[in-house]
């Protein structure tokens, strides 16, 4: 179990009195939905755009406009979480990602796609810090390496199949279904959540004192987290067609990413209830840590959003077969995840 009663007043722990990898599973398939829907519709923007009458360049505001809501969002969810209370807003993003699912498979036009591609960003990434905060409050100091493991592989997975599965969805179906098949996966996610999740006694006390406090909102902090997340997202994705600095959109674009940026930092460090506690950046293990997952992100989800429009555009490649080219390459860390678990755990 994972060191403490169950029943004990201090107990942060989501499982109750139950086992807490029972917890790590149900925890994983929600991850497991949202990050394979991050990589699940890169093969499919070729058939996207000729269903919905636009170019493949127009059709890539449909990653775009998703990264940009899970980069806006979140940075704010362990806040969100500790106001709304952890297990409610897990659930409140759980659903919102799948009943944006549903509109995603069913929008008429690109416009309408990408405003449910927000939504379900929005969704989508306020999940990730709920998720991790009650496998590190289930878990003690030394079986959390193996638990992270557990939620590690449903992360690595869903990246390494969702462009085969989104190629054969698209190949023999229709590119709706790549939406669709988010719906009965995100029920069954509330459904296990709502029975086998708790709340501790804990937390629920500390959200309420909070509230008798007083909700101070930092609306600035949010606000320039927006700017800042949301401009380079556009700067990223959008400054080579436009041809990088010579772009005056781009330029715009930058100096609002790195002027948001500047003013965030100083800005949050001086909060007595800050959106983001960027002060944990300074201490050297959650640093370092921070910068090594930047790094893997951006290598694995950069590479898994490009190399599907290459095999497409400049190969005879299919979207089923771009897919499959795709997927050895997340076997080896498949294999290694557990490994590094066990590993960990016996430092």
């Amino acid at each position: 179990m994972n060191g403490r009663h169950p029943d004990s007043p201090q107990s942060r722990s989501a499982a109750g009195n139950r086992s807490p990898w029972l917890i790590a599973v149900v925890v994983s398939i929600a991850t497991f939905m949202v990050v394979l829907d991050t990589a699940i519709a890169n093969v499919s923007l070729r058939y996207i755009a000729g269903s919905l009458s636009v170019s493949i360049d127009q059709s890539t505001w449909i990653i775009t406009t998703y990264l940009i809501a899970n980069a806006v969002i979140l940075p704010a969810s362990g806040w969100l979480s500790n106001v709304v209370g952890r297990k409610r807003f897990y659930m409140f993003c759980v659903g919102t990602f799948t009943l944006a699912s549903l509109l995603c498979g069913l929008a008429p036009s690109l416009g309408m796609l990408i405003l449910f591609r927000i939504l379900q960003g929005l969704g989508g990434g306020g999940m990730p810090t709920s998720e991790q905060a009650m496998l590190a409050d289930t878990f003690p100091p030394e079986k959390r390496p193996q638990a992270f493991a557990l939620y590690g592989i449903a992360v690595i997975v869903a990246p390494t199949i969702g462009p085969t599965l989104g190629g054969w969805i698209t190949d023999n179906y229709s590119w709706h279904w790549i939406f669709f098949i988010n719906v009965p996966i995100g029920l069954a996610s509330l459904g296990l959540v709502h029975w086998l999740v708790e709340e501790p006694e804990v937390l629920q006390r500390e959200r309420r004192e909070r509230l008798l406090r007083g909700l101070n909102i930092d609306w600035v902090g949010i606000l320039l987290i927006t700017l800042t997340f949301g401009c380079l997202e556009i700067v990223l994705d959008r400054g080579e067609i436009d041809g990088w600095f010579g772009s005056t959109t781009i330029v715009a674009f930058a100096a609002m990413a790195a002027s948001s940026f500047i003013l965030l930092i100083p800005w949050e460090l001086t909060r007595r209830d800050p959106i983001v506690n960027i002060g944990l950046l300074f201490q050297r293990q959650f640093g370092l840590a921070f910068i090594v997952m930047l790094a893997v992100g951006a290598i694995l989800f950069g590479s898994n959003q490009i190399t599907p429009q290459l095999m497409q555009t400049n190969f005879p490649y299919t979207a089923e077969l771009s897919g499959l080219a795709m997927m050895p390459a997340g076997f080896a860390m498949l294999v290694m995840m557990p490994i590094a678990g066990q590993v960990t755990g016996l430092m």
